[in-house]
């Protein structure tokens, strides 16, 4: 009688068990779907979403797993004791990842950019194309493919050219002393406000800034659209040289003058034939 009642017992136990495992991943799926529908409406990175959900889903599972164990009688203190311990030492050995996991928690949570804007980190420059947990997967402007630790991202320095709609090219054209001030800086003025791609609002900025060792220095400051930067100052750096050369405006570049002195030139002796040196 107490054999088939501890059988009975069992068997109750293990159907109770499957039940509460059964029953657990399907309330589990319910609150995950409702979870996400919930920061959907919230408008939160889809990235976000997916970790977040992830998580929550291995996290609430795990409970299942215990509550299913504890109906078996299994003592569930002495294994999350055991598996603490076990956390730990896994996380001791996978430091390099978890501050990559830690940082990319960081970077979906504080965006500090997205995916298609235009970055520099880590010393490297390009199109963010993919952010995960682990890792940042950048496109290059010549077409490589980088992926980044998001710890080195995250401890460094972040330049994202994408943030504004505009930016401003920083330009500095240098003329010789002998050519014409006005003529030069209306060369510049024409060529920046008659350009497509540069903005009439903030007006371009046009001025003399320095009158330097070699050259007189102008800066020119034309507003672009950020998608518009670096074809239009190419465009503009072209033109302007162009313009220079049609008008006789010289742009100064680093020379090197040589001088002899012919005195010592005239008194040093003259090399030895190979005949002499040999009589």
């Amino acid at each position: 009688m107490q054999t088939g009642s501890l059988i009975g017992d069992l068997l109750l136990n293990i159907v109770v068990a499957l039940a509460i495992v059964l029953v657990g991943r399907i309330v589990v799926r319910w609150l995950i779907k409702l979870a996400r529908k919930l920061m959907v409406r919230g408008n939160m990175d889809p990235i976000l979403i997916n970790f977040i959900s992830t998580i929550a889903n291995v996290v609430l599972l795990i409970f299942v797993i215990i509550a299913a164990l504890d109906q078996l009688g299994v003592n569930t203190t002495s294994m999350i004791a055991v598996l603490g311990a076990a956390g730990l030492a896994v996380g001791l050995a996978l430091k390099d990842s978890l501050q990559n996991f830690a940082a990319g928690v960081m970077l979906i949570v504080n965006r500090p950019f997205k995916l298609g804007n235009f970055v520099e980190v880590a010393g490297v420059m390009g199109i963010v194309e993919q952010i995960s947990i682990f890792s940042t997967i950048m496109r290059t402007t010549d077409n490589r493919e980088v992926i980044i630790p998001n710890g080195q991202i995250y401890s460094g320095k972040i330049i994202n050219y994408s943030a504004r709609d505009t930016r401003r090219a920083d330009m500095v054209f240098g003329i010789s002393y002998d050519s014409d001030l006005r003529k030069a800086k209306q060369i510049l003025t024409d060529i920046v406000t008659s350009h497509p791609m540069v903005l009439s609002d903030p007006e371009p900025i046009i001025r003399l800034s320095e009158l330097a060792d070699n050259s007189v220095n102008f800066l020119v400051w034309p507003w672009v659209n950020s998608a518009d930067f670096g074809v239009a100052k190419a465009e503009i750096m072209e033109q302007v040289k162009l313009a220079f050369d049609e008008n006789d405006i010289s742009i100064p570049f680093p020379q090197m003058e040589l001088h002899f002195n012919k005195s010592l030139t005239e008194n040093s002796p003259a090399p030895k034939s190979s005949e002499a040196a040999e009589g």
